[in-house]
């Protein structure tokens, strides 16, 4: 599915990632833990291609980091999910316009994307919100909009970067309890976390990092 191998990724500043090894299994739950700066979001744009490390290697559903191509790096991408703090809404959209531009980016026909565009507002409980545009959504509906478009394509993984850093407590439960059923349902779930209550509170696997190191 997914596996990181000794791999590094250093920036300008000289911070970065140190050797980190990682494995995400399907249908799999893991919680990447660590303080802010820890390497967190490194680790994911590793994952999605966005970073490729200057040593050790990641394979993403059979693509490898050491042989990708620039033209192979979207087909990487349509396999994976990805959901952000800020939610990442189009404004000028509505929510099914939203939904529906990650699979018009990739070419799908207009038939295969209303059906799949209502079938993902329908996992997230937001089909009678399909017409309504981002500001006029709380900022819980906001994140389910961006959970719908990271899963309209099906992806086998969903990157999850802090997204309930912006929520109160009631939409946390909410958001994770979608994110649980996805995950019983096959796809993989590789959350970034630094609220600990919320991880100290289940009992999925959590890998930590620190300094850009994984410490288990």
């Amino acid at each position: 599915m997914v596996k990181i191998c000794k791999a590094s990724l250093k920036y300008a500043s000289g911070d970065g990632l140190d050797r980190i090894s990682l494995e995400v299994r399907s249908g799999e739950f893991v919680y990447l833990v660590g303080p802010t700066g820890a390497g967190k979001s490194s680790v994911l744009k590793m994952i999605y291609m966005d970073a490729l490390p200057s040593e050790g290697y990641v394979t993403v559903g059979g693509y490898d980091s050491r042989d990708i191509s620039d033209n192979e790096i979207p087909f990487v991408r349509r396999k994976i999910g990805i959901v952000f703090q800020d939610f990442k809404l189009l404004e000028d959209r509505d929510v099914f316009e939203n939904v529906a531009f990650a699979l018009r980016v990739t070419g799908a026909r207009r038939k295969d994307i209303k059906r799949k565009t209502l079938r993902a507002l329908g996992e997230v409980s937001l089909p009678h919100k399909s017409r309504k545009m981002p500001h006029e959504l709380s900022g819980g509906e906001q994140q389910r909009v961006a959970i719908a478009r990271a899963i309209v394509n099906d992806p086998f993984i969903l990157l999850a970067d802090e997204p309930t850093g912006n929520l109160d407590p009631k939409t946390t439960i909410q958001i994770m309890n979608i994110l649980d059923r996805l995950s019983t349902r096959g796809t993989a779930i590789l959350m970034a976390t630094h609220n600990y209550e919320l991880v100290n509170s289940s009992v999925k696997r959590v890998v930590s990092i620190k300094n850009g190191t994984t410490l288990n």
